[in-house]
């Protein structure tokens, strides 16, 4: 997917103030491809009413995994999605540049509920998606996915991906 908290903004054009608050890893080679898949894991997200949606998402950790995201994709399955883990709590804005499939945005707090979430995010936009507030992750998921399960503000985001060892930014 290619939202780019401002991580593609340019995580090194927009350093500051962006997501993404480091200066090593930035290199000025333009990306043209998509990663190869990242290490996966289980995450569930547990409905307001109980109900619990599996899906298996790709770790992104590092400012570079982060950074090219699902850029160049050209799909995504529903039961998938790529989960950004932050080094430490922030304000997120992420964009969907070189990004072909609309992604729903799940902002997600320390505490691991659903922050925010923006639906359907428009493909290739370089319009900056925020997460109005600190999260300690960001879970891309394919568009329409959120309403479809009926996901809110507040449901229960669970992974063992949460305790890993996430790379500083």
């Amino acid at each position: 997917m290619g939202i780019g908290f401002i991580r593609r903004v340019g995580l090194c054009a927009l350093i500051a103030g962006a997501t993404l608050s480091f200066s090593a890893g930035c290199a000025d080679a333009e990306i043209t491809q998509a990663q190869s898949e990242l290490p996966t894991e289980v995450l569930t997200i547990t409905g307001h009413n109980g109900e619990a949606h599996r899906f298996t998402v790709e770790i992104a950790r590092s400012p570079q995994e982060q950074e090219i995201g699902e850029m160049f994709r050209k799909q995504i399955a529903p039961d998938r999605g790529m989960l950004f883990l932050w080094s430490k709590p922030q304000e997120s804005a992420m964009w969907m540049r070189n990004t072909f499939v609309p992604l729903d945005l799940v902002f997600i707090d320390t505490d691991h509920r659903i922050h925010a979430i923006e639906e359907n995010a428009v493909p290739l936009s370089e319009g900056i998606i925020s997460s109005h507030g600190i999260v300690g992750s960001v879970l891309e998921l394919p568009g329409g996915t959120t309403e479809r399960l009926g996901l809110v503000v507040g449901d229960r985001v669970d992974s063992i991906a949460f305790g890993a060892k996430v790379s500083p930014q």
